[in-house]
């Protein structure tokens, strides 16, 4: 199956490594540092041109992708339970 993250853009749920509330995650300062260190090697892709909720890991060592969200982690979820691609 796939998960619809936001402006056309699905990935295979077997691939998400975790979906994440930035208003939370982004407290702590290993986090920012992830996220910095993502964005500096090209791994960050925005799915969105709202005030992004969300960010979601997915791929593998050789190929992560994060993915900005103007999605809640709560929408996401229930997409991700629900087995409708939207």
């Amino acid at each position: 199956m796939y998960l619809h993250l936001g402006q056309g853009t699905v990935v295979r749920d077997c691939d998400i490594i975790g979906i994440f509330d930035l208003d939370i995650t982004t407290q702590s300062i290993r986090t920012r540092n992830y996220l910095n260190t993502a964005e500096k090697r090209g791994e960050v892709r925005y799915v969105t041109e709202d005030l992004p909720k969300s960010f979601v890991v997915a791929g593998g060592r050789a190929d992560q992708r994060v993915y900005i969200s103007q999605l809640s982690t709560a929408t996401l979820l229930k997409r991700s339970q629900s087995g409708i691609v939207e």
